[in-house]
């Protein structure tokens, strides 16, 4: 299986801007640019798409695995932050940190966590990154 996502971009890299499409449609065209990017104008940039594609896979992964473990979660809610630092003369992202909150009604707190952690280390887009991901998980009554 094979998924695309495409950019285009025009111009230097401060004053040029560019655009980003999903295959699906979900993004199309959508504006990015340097102050999208580094000066926190609203906007897409590539660390919140690395960080909304990481947080899709772990809840699905979780989902899974889960449910393998015995356990039937009623919502899974993820949030990636993406660090995005100066490495010497480029850039680079150092870590992703995972922020879970979960409804699994009867579930064991220990095992939950061993779950989550093995998923945080198994789900497609963690194998992908180079980055230490680190998690907290939250089990909601």
């Amino acid at each position: 299986m094979e998924k695309v996502g495409s950019a285009h971009w025009e111009g230097l890299i401060k004053e040029g801007e560019g655009s980003i499409s999903t295959e699906s449609g979900a993004l199309k065209n959508q504006p990015y640019g340097f102050n999208t990017r580094f000066e926190n104008v609203p906007g897409s940039n590539p660390e919140e798409l690395i960080g909304a594609a990481h947080a899709a896979c772990f809840s699905m992964a979780l989902s899974l695995k889960l449910e393998e473990a015995g356990m039937e979660p009623e919502s899974i809610d993820t949030r990636a932050t993406v660090k995005l630092e100066k490495d010497g003369e480029d850039f680079s992202i150092p870590s992703i940190h995972l922020d879970l909150k979960a409804r699994v009604p009867g579930a064991d707190q220990s095992k939950f966590e061993e779950v989550a952690n093995a998923v945080k280390e198994g789900c497609p887009v963690s194998k992908l990154v180079n980055a230490k991901i680190t998690l907290s998980s939250h089990l909601q009554a």
